[in-house]
């Protein structure tokens, strides 16, 4: 893969994991599952497959410098900063620009900072597989998960036949069209069909593909992309970019494309949304209880307990979210789990 790049974006928010995460610090930028931010573990996961050198996090000014604290073996020059929040259609025209400024015929790939894969040589070689596919013209790939239940926490792509240039070890198919976030009914339809997939986020690229692409769907953020200019491009950034049109690459390029592929994943995935997704993968306790940090339980099952510091006792409870930092304490049922970013306009700016 001499001449693919990676683009991770590392931009999020990261609401539902307050109060360990931050404006400054979301998701990303925390070690939630290991002693590594979840920004480094992917960082580290897509140096098995490309060079340091091709790895670019794009990110915003206020998690810039603790995006390049997480990842110091990263050049400081490839952590790039979005001078404002335009959503995913221009952070992909932004990295799409950086990386045809270096390589006009490589293919790119764009990836979230916070999504969870263990088995990263499958994760390697699945997009050696994928990246081959997208250097053809005109191919857009993209990761499909193959649901296990019907979740109404993604959004889903649906599938139809098999490509040629499918194998055992990378299934493709040719997408037929992107769904929003499904209601509980209607996700257990696309499970039952077979033919949807989870869509993961991950998207590869050439850099003219997109550029076509966009020509034919947002000229704005074609024109964007070739006026990028050469070299140092901090002051068009800030100049331009916040210009662009607010708007998800789903709806802007996605759902629109001539050709896109779905590349079945091999590996395990996980975009770990809420505090109820750390008990996968965190060790239990004989009364399922999910624990990080100095706990004290008496009688108490199913909750999911982290300490930063002091010691959190529970006596007599089931079923909560304890989670303690510094200057916050978190205590809210698994079944609000999703909710906990609605606390956001009740905090004070400190502990935001």
């Amino acid at each position: 893969m001499a001449n693919t790049y990676a683009c991770i974006m590392a931009g999020g928010s990261g609401e539902r994991f307050w109060p360990l995460s931050r404006v400054a610090t979301p998701k990303h930028l925390v070690p939630l599952l290991s002693e590594r931010t979840m920004l480094e573990e992917t960082v580290r996961r897509v140096e098995k497959a490309l060079p340091l050198d091709h790895i670019f996090v794009l990110t915003n000014a206020a998690q810039i410098d603790a995006c390049r604290a997480a990842v110091p073996h990263l050049p400081p020059a490839q952590f790039i900063a979005e001078p404002a929040k335009r959503d995913t259609a221009p952070a992909c025209a932004l990295g799409t620009a950086l990386v045809r400024a270096v390589d006009p015929d490589a293919v790119v790939v764009f990836l979230p900072a916070d999504a969870l894969i263990k088995d990263a040589a499958t994760f390697a070689a699945q997009l050696e597989k994928a990246s081959a596919l997208a250097a053809q013209d005109e191919v857009i790939v993209t990761f499909g998960i193959r649901p296990d239940h019907a979740s109404t926490r993604f959004g889903y792509l649906e599938a139809a036949q098999a490509l040629p240039e499918s194998t055992a070890g990378c299934p493709f198919f040719h997408a037929l069209r992107f769904v929003e976030k499904p209601d509980a009914a209607r996700a257990a339809e696309y499970l039952a069909s077979g033919r949807f997939f989870w869509n993961a986020g991950i998207f590869l690229w050439k850099t003219d593909t997109f550029l076509r692409e966009a020509k034919k769907h947002l000229p704005e953020l074609a024109t964007f992309i070739e006026a990028f200019p050469m070299g140092d491009a901090t002051s068009y950034i800030a100049e331009k970019f916040p210009a662009l049109p607010k708007i998800s690459v789903d709806y802007a390029i996605m759902e629109k494309a001539a050709r896109v592929a779905v590349a079945e994943a091999r590996f395990d995935w996980d975009d770990v949304g809420s505090w109820t997704a750390l008990p996968p993968h965190l060790p239990l306790d004989a009364e399922g209880n999910t624990v990080q940090g100095v706990v004290a339980l008496h009688g108490s099952k199913n909750n999911i307990v982290i300490s930063r510091g002091r010691t959190i006792a529970l006596c007599g409870v089931s079923d909560l979210i304890v989670v303690e930092t510094e200057d916050a304490i978190l205590v809210c049922h698994r079944d609000a789990a999703e909710h906990v970013k609605q606390l956001q306009p009740h905090l004070s700016e400190k502990v935001r």
